[in-house]
């Protein structure tokens, strides 16, 4: 919080939970009277950290750092590629989109299967 302070100044206001925590800590930055706490005021904070928390739900998975780590570098853009935003677009144009991804996606991983194959045999064929 104080690299945040630092970094970006003093906000106007600072929208928490209603944890004594994050009071005893604004009065020691002395930023008390700048902290919101209400009923709803945190819940836009909270859903604007959906997407990280699907993420971070799907990481509980894994029980090695290394295979994490892969995961976390491909996430996002696999979720962005497949994620077509439905509510935002007709049926028509939804189907088209979907297909294309789906073909591109196919089309990729059966040159990697391909490419495994060739170096697979290249391989198998030096010894």
């Amino acid at each position: 919080m104080k690299m945040a302070l630092k970094h970006h100044g003093s906000p106007e206001a600072i929208t928490t939970d209603g944890l004594r925590s994050y009071r005893a800590a604004m009065k020691e930055l002395g930023n008390a009277e700048k902290q919101e706490v209400g009923r709803w005021a945190n819940n836009r904070v909270e859903n604007s950290h959906l997407p990280f928390r699907r993420r971070e739900r799907a990481m509980l998975r894994f029980r090695q750092m290394n295979t994490l780590q892969k995961f976390a570098a491909i996430h996002a853009n696999v979720h962005n590629h497949f994620s077509l935003e439905r509510h935002l677009i007709d049926r028509q144009n939804y189907r088209n989109d979907a297909q294309l991804h789906w073909r591109s996606g196919r089309r990729l991983s059966a040159e990697r299967r391909r490419q495994k194959a060739d170096l697979h045999r290249l391989e198998s064929g030096s010894h």
